[in-house]
């Protein structure tokens, strides 16, 4: 039987392995972590070393961020998306969509949508391909709502070998947001 950590930090999932190790018990060998084109940090930050150092894997959710980064919220909130809900839970989605940072992420896909086109894929399977092309990215957990959505968001594997290094960097060039790694400078006196 195998095991895995979802939503944990590097310091605590170091320490189960190391837990596990001290007593002979079998370690987690994946993290759940959010990842999309707007959630970055801890799947290219925080658990690199772990990939490295332990072995462990990453398993992601949330590849197209509730639907945002399918494009259907480009206008507004449609009224039969999860945003409109007014289930208590999802007032969260609805203002991160029309929210000023909302809007300029929207503006941001609307420019990503371009190389979607340019490839022949959809948003939603461009944004899924992007999550699969990180080597440190084992699956990508989808939440699709019909069959044609799973249909649709499984076609993304085709679209795996478009994107190239430069197409990874025009997104990245237009998204702004890829993490950059601090190199600590040490005093040279």
């Amino acid at each position: 039987m195998y095991w895995g950590t979802s939503r944990w930090n590097a310091m605590e999932i170091m320490e189960a392995h190391s837990v596990a190790r001290q007593f002979n018990l079998i370690p987690p060998i994946a993290e759940q972590a959010e990842y999309h084109l707007f959630q970055r940090e801890k799947v290219e930050m925080q658990l690199p070393e772990l990939y490295t150092k332990i072995g462990i894997g990453s398993m992601t959710w949330s590849p197209l961020a509730c639907g945002i980064l399918t494009g259907k919220y480009d206008d507004g909130v449609p009224i039969y998306s999860r945003a409109s809900l007014k289930v208590e839970g999802y007032g969260w989605l609805k203002e991160k969509i029309l929210c000023e940072d909302g809007r300029r992420q929207q503006a941001k896909l609307r420019e990503v949508a371009i190389i979607a086109d340019r490839l022949g894929c959809s948003l939603a399977q461009l944004s899924i391909a992007w999550c699969l092309k990180n080597d440190n990215v084992q699956c990508v957990l989808l939440g699709a709502a019909s069959v044609d959505q799973l249909y649709e968001n499984m076609q993304a594997l085709q679209y795996l070998s478009k994107l190239t290094p430069a197409i990874m960097s025009e997104i990245d060039k237009i998204l702004g947001n890829k993490p950059v790694i601090k190199k600590e400078v040490r005093d040279q006196r």
